[in-house]
């Protein structure tokens, strides 16, 4: 199974954290939802009940002094007594004041009572509003908060006659501990939750990025140019199935296209090499034909040197017939290498071996490991090898002494094999030529030689590429995989 490295995060964990922050979301936001709604209860609870004992208290108050017509100096002597039951009743402290904020009555000891007279602006506040007027505060004694209610007292012709003062203690905060009650058991619903949610998320995300994963090893898998891609085989009526026919159409597309390519690159070498042949062959027989005319035309069996002519002759026609043979030997060994057969070996020691044949030229051998071992055929890398040298003996420059340097270096998977020489150099404009079946720069050869490299060099899934520069030299560097 091919390892492809993953970017950022993987979309399993993508999902299945997706899935986690939803739940995480949803339990805050019902958390704090909870705590605003009981807050705002508990603070309308308070403003219903103050509503309530308000107009339980003024109501009780209105009936003491509705009976006969009283005024603000006859409200101490109407409600001497009173004024202990309605707090009784009320289960609240009363404090009574004149029209000026003076302290008139009260169902608490004088003593105790903290203001004893109301500031005149207060007062004139009062008087102005026909409404309770409240004020909040904090008693710290208490631990409460406080909201002192000041009303309008008025007798029975509806004529303020005093101004009556209650606080009433209330603790907003008692939602607190229903949130908290709330609170525990809502943790531990949404613990059950979570671990289903944490649960469910990762059974969902796990079947779809495996069935993902299993898409992209096919894919990954494809070599259009070793093996027929297969198409996919999905069941399952979904987003993904489209993938999949949308992938199993373009493998009928790359199919075809590569069918044709394939048939029009095969007409187009053949016919590059059909013309090579007859180039290659043309060569010898024509300088054949001349030698036989010439020698026709001169023939005189009186001649005292007509064995040397001919034999001279004979010579001449066995070299050229030889070229022959050598054109079609080397375009029958493009047309069909042998079949590999690998084997594990030393390639630093091979290839020592290779080169040793090339006594007579300076080769200078460098690895950076004593032992570099790789899975291949000994003859295709011997091809290889030979045919690079030779070029690069072949490349030589008139004005200094041909050096080639082989240098091999082992990179973990990948083993990277340089032929350097300082020869006359490559042309940039030929640089996508030199592999060409029929192409060759020197004036004598068949141009194959490197295309052999190249494809014995493909047969293995390596690379090989070249740098040159005029009047300094050429470097093939080839890339192979160790397979092993």
């Amino acid at each position: 199974m091919p390892l492809s490295p993953y970017k950022g995060y993987r979309l399993r964990n993508k999902v299945f954290w997706g899935f986690l922050i939803i739940c995480l979301l949803s339990i805050a936001g019902s958390a704090i939802l909870s705590f605003y709604i009981l807050r705002n209860n508990a603070i309308e609870q308070s403003r219903t009940d103050l509503q309530k004992k308000s107009e339980s208290l003024m109501s009780t108050l209105d009936y003491a002094v509705s009976e006969t017509h009283v005024t603000t100096s006859d409200l101490t002597d109407v409600l001497a007594n009173e004024i202990f039951e309605i707090a009784d009743i009320n289960n609240q402290d009363i404090i009574i004041y004149n029209l000026k904020g003076a302290y008139l009555i009260s169902n608490k000891d004088y003593n105790l009572i903290a203001q004893k007279k109301v500031p005149l602006n207060l007062v004139n506040q009062i008087l102005k509003s026909d409404k309770r007027v409240d004020f909040q505060s904090f008693d710290e004694k208490m631990d409460a908060n406080v909201t002192s209610s000041f009303t309008i007292l008025k007798n029975n012709m509806l004529e303020p006659i005093a101004i009556v003062y209650f606080p009433y203690y209330h603790n907003d905060g008692s939602y607190i501990n229903v949130f908290n009650k709330y609170v525990n058991y809502i943790i531990l619903v949404n613990l059950f939750i979570i671990a289903f949610a944490v649960w469910l998320s990762w059974i969902i995300s796990n079947n779809l990025t495996k069935t993902v994963t299993k898409f992209s090893d096919l894919i990954y898998r494809v070599n259009l140019l070793d093996q027929e891609p297969q198409p996919l085989r999905y069941y399952h009526n979904d987003e993904l199935n489209q993938l999949v026919k949308a992938y199993n159409e373009m493998i009928l597309q790359i199919k075809e296209q590569k069918e044709r390519l394939s048939f029009k690159e095969k007409e187009e070498a053949w016919r590059e090499m059909a013309k090579q042949v007859a180039h290659e062959v043309k060569n010898p027989l024509t300088p054949m034909k001349l030698t036989i005319q010439n020698f026709e035309r001169k023939f005189d069996h009186t001649d005292p040197e007509i064995n040397a002519k001919v034999k001279n002759l004979s010579s001449t026609l066995v070299e050229q017939i030889d070229l022959v043979a050598t054109v079609a030997n080397a375009f029958s060994q493009f047309a069909q290498l042998p079949e590999k057969n690998n084997e594990v070996f030393d390639m630093n020691k091979e290839i020592k071996n290779i080169i040793h044949v090339f006594s007579d030229e300076k080769i200078y051998y460098h690895a950076n490991k004593d032992s570099i071992m790789v899975d291949m055929d000994k003859i295709y890398l011997s091809r290889i090898i030979t045919n690079l040298v030779a070029n690069a003996r072949q490349a030589r420059s008139d004005d200094r002494e041909n050096i080639i340097n082989i240098d091999v270096e082992q990179h973990q998977k990948r083993i990277v094999i340089a032929v350097e020489d300082n020869g006359t150099g490559i042309p940039e404009e030929l640089y996508n030529r030199i592999f060409e079946p029929n192409f060759t720069s020197k004036t004598s050869g068949t141009g194959l030689g490197l295309t052999m490299v190249r494809k014995m060099v493909e047969d293995y899934k390596g690379e090989i590429s070249v740098e040159s520069e005029l009047g300094k030299g050429t470097t093939f560097t080839i890339l192979l995989p160790t397979n092993l």
